[in-house]
């Protein structure tokens, strides 16, 4: 059974291979080095969560709040290629909508992703609300989804 705890400094380099993974069919080598810098300088404060499956890290994930307070942002998700359709993205995005719905004042997640992920998202209630061709790379659209809560008071 999959389980999801914070990151900890000690998982960087196991996220860094799942990341790996995902190259090129779902990430652009070149972000690589931003993601990189995401594990070193925010990973920490942004409610990073990491999927454990019998003690192996398969998959990650973040939730941001965004300035404005209203909006949620899902950063870096990602599931080991071989682990792909065993239901941990699932696992993941449930997690991340959780800690989100934690949040007093959010009414709004965001996320980007490629052309490749979008049904998976539309299964949870987003929607796309652009899509930006070659967005990450060439053959890889940025696809900017959304979902909206229903207002709630804090």
């Amino acid at each position: 059974m999959p389980s999801t705890r914070p990151f900890d400094v000690t998982d960087r380099g196991a996220c860094l291979a799942i990341f790996d993974s995902n190259v090129p069919a779902f990430f652009d080598p070149e972000e690589r080095l931003g993601y990189e810098k995401f594990l070193q300088e925010r990973a920490d404060s942004c409610g990073y969560l990491v999927i454990e499956r019998d003690g192996k890290l398969v998959g990650c994930g973040g939730v941001v709040v965004e300035a404005d307070g209203e909006t949620a942002s899902l950063c870096w998700g990602m599931v080991e290629n071989g682990s792909h359709r065993s239901g941990l993205g699932r696992v993941l995005t449930n997690a991340r909508l959780q800690a989100v719905k934690q949040q007093v004042g959010v009414t709004r997640v965001i996320l980007n992703t490629s052309q490749h992920t979008v049904n998976f998202y539309r299964r949870f209630g987003f929607q796309t609300t652009d899509i930006v061709r070659n967005g990450y790379g060439p053959g890889l659209d940025r696809c900017n989804m959304a979902l909206t809560f229903r207002s709630r008071k804090g």
